[in-house]
């Protein structure tokens, strides 16, 4: 036969460290649920004795007082003091039935100095207390010496256990006395104790069990009972019939009792009682050790479970990180190609873009050009006809001082045409003519200050006011001084136009920031609508009513700032007016040096 050796997985120094940590978790839990159900039968046990004490001092406080009271009627003053009289007795026994059956007393009887029974309520039962002695019993000396006296004992001549109560019995005058007894079955106590399942004891001042709702523990005493109490309850008799002598004591180890069909139980809870009790509680132990046990095993099963869960977990995260990796290399040769692809169109779509805006710039050029040249024959062909026809009408005004008025008004208004289209003509003129002239530094401030100067009359005729923020330094461009003013001049007239009559206010501003100059026109007027924004520079293009403009002065302006190689920025806002920034290169203090070398 071939023998095979199964080769068990080794479990690593990871894997024992957990375990270990599982079980230790497990362990604590096991303590926490252990100790947290010990206070759960600890308050429970409270509270049992709570209920208990309540109703053995109820059941005590109803007769607690019977035998005082029922001592104070004449029938038993006359018994004691006429004893052997027969009526006098009889009358006695009636008595005490009667109150014993009223008030639910077991036994009801009086006894005389000596400690017989001279009446008793069951006078006409067979195991009648009459002519019985019961001197020996501890209810008997302790009320006739004391006045009161109470115990619970083992009846002597029924064998029925009961509590008993005494109360000396005094004759006015006389020194006759005798003691009144009552005696309480308190069995009932411990049947309902035991039908709802509670654990309860009741000892004497010698820890001897004289009520409980186990059976096995009645009559039994706590611990071993020293000589002096074996023999004092051997005298007083108050466990006859009962195996006290040879019954085992119930805490041999001083700390838990045997409950019958449910193992050990719990430290006894004990409170005092009156004459020497002590009223104790005990309940199993298994619920604790039960919880303990299943907390144990229910936190290390989930340990392990959890062990083999994020071990699992964790082979998957490396299998998913191994497939990740091989994805994430694939992608990566994906997107590095698609880069590239992707890098070569957009190359080629600039390429496209240049081309086509160069084709527009140079077709925008073309068409400048070509408007150029046009507005320069225009300028040439019609300017000698207009100046003739301008100097003829003058003469004929001269000529015809008498003429009527609809004559000269007619003159006037054609002048006032030709003077128009000459206007046209230099504007277009303008236009169309490069100046050559060479730039050269100029004081921004100055040119400012006569282009303001310029526009007052205009401004004040209109009702307009004009400001000017001047710059606390000396600002230098890259200009004509000429072109430059012309510039300002056409802005400024152009707010003055846009605003209400002796309402509106137009301003000139000069900010320099970041090697640039910017002159600043702003007004109140209504703003440039949002549609015609981005056509204000186009030559001819303006929203004056009637012909007023012909359009060409933001064209100009704009062709002549891209000359000083600056730029113009046109913003505005519906209803609250327009600015609009000539914005140049700013000269620094070097630079001016050397083109003025």
């Amino acid at each position: 036969m071939v023998s095979r050796r199964v080769h068990l997985p080794r479990i690593g120094p990871q894997w024992r460290l957990r375990l270990v940590l599982v079980t230790i978790g497990a362990l604590l839990c096991g303590a926490l649920a252990w100790q947290m159900m010990l206070g759960q039968l600890r308050q429970g046990l409270e509270q049992t004795l709570l209920v208990s004490h309540r109703a053995i001092q109820t059941e005590i406080d109803r007769f607690r007082y019977l035998p005082r009271v029922a001592g104070e009627d004449a029938r038993i003053h006359q018994a004691l003091a006429r004893p052997q009289d027969g009526a006098t007795i009889e009358a006695a026994n009636r008595y005490l039935e009667r109150v014993a059956t009223q008030t639910g007393a077991e036994r009801l009887y009086l006894l005389d100095d000596t400690g017989v029974t001279l009446a008793s309520s069951n006078w006409a039962e067979p195991d009648s207390y009459v002519g019985h002695d019961y001197s020996f019993r501890p209810y008997f000396t302790d009320a006739y010496a004391t006045g009161s006296g109470a115990v619970y004992a083992i009846g002597v001549t029924t064998g029925e256990p009961g509590y008993f109560i005494s109360a000396r019995v005094d004759e006015p005058g006389l020194s006759v006395r005798g003691v009144m007894v009552v005696k309480i079955d308190l069995r009932p106590l411990e049947q309902a104790w035991a039908e709802t399942g509670q654990h309860i004891a009741v000892t004497d001042r010698d820890d001897v069990v004289f009520l409980s709702s186990q059976p096995g523990w009645r009559y039994r005493p706590l611990t071993p009972l020293p000589a002096d109490a074996r023999a004092r309850l051997s005298a007083s008799r108050l466990y006859t019939r009962s195996e006290l002598e040879q019954a085992a004591p119930l805490l041999p180890n001083g700390t838990e009792l045997n409950i019958e069909g449910q193992g050990r139980a719990t430290s006894l809870r004990g409170t005092p009682f009156e004459n020497g009790w002590r009223l104790l509680a005990a309940t199993p132990l298994w619920p604790a050790r039960t919880a303990a046990a299943l907390t144990v095993a229910l936190v290390f099963l989930t340990g392990l479970l959890g062990l083999g869960l994020a071990d699992m977990r964790r082979h998957r995260r490396r299998l998913i990180a191994l497939r990740l990796k091989q994805t994430e290399t694939m992608e990566r040769k994906v997107h590095e190609r698609t880069a590239e692809l992707a890098r070569e169109i957009d190359a080629r779509r600039q390429v496209e873009a240049d081309l086509r805006a160069t084709q527009a710039t140079l077709v925008q050029s073309e068409k400048m050009a070509a408007l150029g040249r046009m507005s320069a024959a225009i300028v040439h062909e019609v300017s000698q006809p207009l100046a003739a026809m301008e100097a003829t009408l003058t003469a004929a005004e001269f000529g015809l001082s008498n003429a009527p008025e609809q004559t000269a008004a007619r003159l006037q208004s054609a002048r006032g045409l030709i003077r128009r289209m000459q206007r046209m003509t230099k504007h277009l003129k303008n236009f169309s003519r490069r100046e050559a002239a060479p730039l050269a530094p100029v004081d921004v401030t100055e040119v400012a200050r006569s282009a303001l100067a310029l526009a007052q009359p205009r401004a004040d005729a209109a009702g307009v006011q004009l400001h000017f923020e001047a710059p606390t330094n000396t600002p230098v461009v890259q200009a004509g001084h000429a072109r430059l003013e012309q510039v300002l001049v056409n802005l400024l007239h152009n707010a003055i136009e846009a605003v209400e009559p002796g309402q509106g206010e137009v301003s000139l501003q000069v900010l320099s920031r970041d090697q640039e100059l910017s002159l600043v026109v702003r007004d109140n007027g209504p703003g440039i609508p949002p549609d015609v924004l981005s056509r204000v520079t186009e030559p001819f293009f303006s929203t004056k009513i009637g012909g007023e403009g012909l359009g060409l002065g933001l064209a100009i302006s704009f062709e002549v700032v891209q000359q000083f190689g600056g730029r113009l920025d046109i913003h505005s806002t519906s209803g609250q007016g327009a600015e609009i920034a000539v914005i140049l290169p700013l000269l620094s203090s070097d630079d001016t040096r050397e083109a003025a070398e």
